[in-house]
């Protein structure tokens, strides 16, 4: 039987997110946190925790993937689908708007003062969120090992699948081991590339198709893990190297539309399709790209209780869970190096990781505040 108030709750929950939430990836898990554990208890934070470390264990955007396995855990099936489509569909729609002024006026609108402002609230809602996840994941000494090797690791540019794979796996031997009488089993390290795929050199540019360009973007949804740094690699050496149907600057151009504005980053997708094939390439591009996520959580999100019941399938995701809080934590370190520029913005993120941890202020109005003071001080 469909539960049309929860199927409302996750559509009108995940369409706000998808329209205030700047800051990439790990400010989205931060504030959805905020949303399904603090304020409306749809999960608790071990639940989440379970959740957060079966999105790492799977390629594509995190962020999407948490918020549509949210959505599945709420109103099952159709949940899934409409906390994804919600989440998306607000970026979707601002990128296709950039993407039609960058066609005619050749350049991005000013958006440099808003984000003076948001990035230093943004760096203080992930501080909240990893505390209140570090309490509920960091669960032994042991973890909390893990977790800062992680940190440092990933901060001295270890690749993060190796890290988050090596760390699980770790984790589930030790676990598993104390629950078995003989045998403990090799760990399982997965050979990383490190996301650095071979480009080819730009020779004759390959004719230009809708149906090619949703391969080239459901290829890279489908195998992709980390950040927007390696979809940079990927989209270049397919779009620019092989193909050469964009130029250097238009791809980091799109890379750019999709780090400022809010929701996934993905959306980086929705730019270049609207370059390539107008209003249908936009749309094509970003069904390919997103397509993989919701297929791999329908396929995943069943197994994740079982996970529970198996000391060794336990230990791996306690292991997968302090490995992504270890990695929030390096995007945290990295951001607030960009954010917190001089002592206005260190001042601002002081004050709203005070208001945070000591108010129940909803962080959206953070967010919405500190790009208003950012607008002020860029006009002023």
């Amino acid at each position: 039987m469909i539960c049309w108030k929860d199927l409302t709750e996750v559509a009108r929950l995940f369409l706000k997110l998808g329209t205030v939430a700047f800051g990439g990836p790990a400010a989205h898990i931060a504030m959805m946190e905020e949303e399904v554990v603090r304020r409306k208890r749809w999960l608790d934070y071990q639940q989440f925790l379970d959740l957060l470390g079966a999105t790492y264990l799977i390629p594509g955007p995190n962020s999407t993937e948490m918020a549509i396995h949210i959505g599945y855990t709420r109103a099952g099936w159709r949940g899934l689908i409409a906390a994804g489509v919600c989440f998306i569909l607000p970026a979707t729609a601002i990128v296709m708007a950039l993407a039609w002024m960058y066609t005619r006026y050749g350049a991005l609108p000013e958006v440099g003062g808003i984000l003076y402002g948001v990035k230093p609230v943004i760096l203080a809602i992930i501080l909240h969120a990893l505390w209140g996840l570090g309490r509920a994941a960091v669960k032994s000494p042991f973890l909390a090992g893990l977790g800062a090797a992680v940190l440092t690791l990933s901060l001295a540019g270890v690749n993060e699948v190796f890290l988050l794979f090596s760390t699980a796996s770790l984790a589930m031997t030790l676990k598993g081991a104390g629950g078995w009488v003989r045998g403990t089993p090799a760990l399982l390290l997965l050979p990383v590339t490190g996301g650095k795929p071979v480009l080819l050199s730009l020779g004759a540019a390959v004719p230009f198709t809708l149906s090619k360009l949703f391969l080239v973007f459901l290829k890279v949804g489908a195998i992709l893990y980390g950040s927007g740094y390696v979809l940079l690699a990927f989209l270049h050496a397919d779009l620019v190297a092989r193909l050469g149907w964009l130029t250097d600057q238009q791809l980091l151009d799109a890379i750019a539309v999709g780090q400022i504005t809010p929701g996934p980053v993905f959306t980086t997708a929705t730019f270049i399709g609207y370059l390539l094939g107008d209003w249908w390439g936009a749309i094509i591009a970003t069904v390919g790209i997103f397509l993989p996520s919701f297929l791999f959580v329908a396929l995943s999100h069943p197994f994740i209780p079982r996970l529970r019941t198996s000391a060794w399938a336990a230990g791996f995701l306690d292991g997968a869970n302090v490995a992504s809080l270890g990695l929030m934590a390096a995007v945290t370190l990295q951001l607030a190096r960009a954010a917190l520029v001089d002592e206005v913005t260190i001042l601002l993120a002081l004050a709203a990781a005070v208001l945070l941890f000591r108010t129940r202020i909803h962080s959206a109005w953070l967010v919405l505040a500190g790009g208003l003071f950012g607008l002020l001080s860029h006009w002023i």
